[in-house]
């Protein structure tokens, strides 16, 4: 990883300050350690690659600007690769002042089909153009050549003395938009990203029995099925668990989810398929239900979808109940088979 000659200066500069003073009066540690790296709750696509420029910090004191080329070539990331708890690193292990930031992150637009750059391979092996419809700059500093998309973080988070490792979390589900209109390139949404810092996460995950998907295929219909895991808020019935949508969409008692996952398979050594699994990497603590459909292909964050929608219907089939998360932990609920009544 390169970065800018200026913040080589700054971090030279708060170390250096952070060794001055007395024996017998410690300093206030001036420094923390900075590291970032991306992850993905998946959308309906075989590839989702952002081809990534530069990570930008704004704080009270200006700007710090990273480059997270590798050898001169954009840095590359399918998101579909770095699901649940993987991680790939952008950032790692850079020294810079404590205090408040906000952080914008660059990649390169392409409204081609151009591998090179970032774009969507879709279930059926088309490639399409990615981009996202933020730029500008960062506090002064940014990416400024042509062709170049921000994800702009407006809550400010803090660096703190020590270890601080973020996370910025895709929601493909939400924020990956489909070719529309007269457009044939995909439009990642600057909002379906959020910073996650990992001292304050947990994780679920957990096995889907095959007949609940069996069962949840078999009151779809049809032959195409996605199956997915959703997460929403604590006390969410079954009922009352809805697809992705536009908040104007939503009326009580309805709730939207606040993430999904895939549900991928799980092979032996022979390749042979032992079960199928699911997992959240980075959930705030807290207290949540799990809904399970097969149906997330038909899941368009911009619209309402229903049962009752003949071409793309969309229904939650199973639920999991007080699925309770803490910090540094991982919770292992699964979706078993319903249990059949003594006769």
């Amino acid at each position: 990883m390169k970065y800018s000659k200026s913040i080589i200066a700054i971090a030279l500069t708060s170390l250096l300050a952070a060794c001055g003073g007395s024996d017998d009066t410690p300093e206030t540690p001036k420094t923390g350690v900075f590291s970032l790296g991306v992850s993905d709750n998946p959308a309906d696509a075989k590839v989702v690659n952002i081809a990534f420029k530069q990570v930008v910090l704004k704080g009270s004191d200006g700007s710090l600007s990273f480059d997270v080329s590798e050898n001169g070539e954009l840095k590359h990331v399918d998101l579909l690769t770095v699901q649940g708890q993987e991680v790939e690193t952008l950032v790692s292990g850079q020294s810079i002042p404590v205090g408040e930031y906000q952080m914008c992150i660059y990649m390169q637009n392409s409204e081609v089909a151009d591998t090179n750059s970032s774009y969507v391979k879709t279930m059926d092996d088309m490639d399409a153009g990615l981009v996202t419809n933020s730029n500008g700059s960062c506090g002064g500093v940014g990416a400024e050549e042509e062709g170049t998309g921000r994800l702009f973080f407006n809550k400010a988070f803090t660096i703190a003395a020590g270890v601080n490792n973020f996370v910025a979390e895709f929601n493909l589900s939400q924020g990956l938009q489909a070719p529309h209109g007269n457009k044939d390139y995909w439009t990642l949404k600057p909002t379906s990203v959020q910073l996650v810092n990992n001292a304050e996460v947990g994780a679920i995950h957990g096995m889907v029995d095959a007949s609940v998907m069996a069962d949840c295929e078999a009151a779809a219909g049809g032959s195409e099925f996605s199956p997915a895991v959703y997460l929403y808020p604590t006390a969410t019935a079954l009922e009352n668990m809805q697809d992705f949508r536009l908040e104007a969409d939503i009326t009580e008692p309805q709730v939207a989810p606040i993430a999904s996952a895939r549900v991928n398979p799980v092979t032996d050594e022979t390749e042979t398929v032992v079960g199928y699994e699911y997992e959240f990497g980075f959930v705030a603590a807290a207290n949540y239900s799990l809904g399970y459909t097969c149906l997330a292909q038909n899941d368009d964050p911009e619209v309402a979808n229903g049962a009752d929608d003949v071409d793309a219907p969309f229904f939650i089939h199973a639920d999991e109940q007080d699925v309770t998360v803490t910090q540094g932990t991982t919770t292992e609920r699964d979706f078993d088979a319903a249990e059949v009544p003594a006769p």
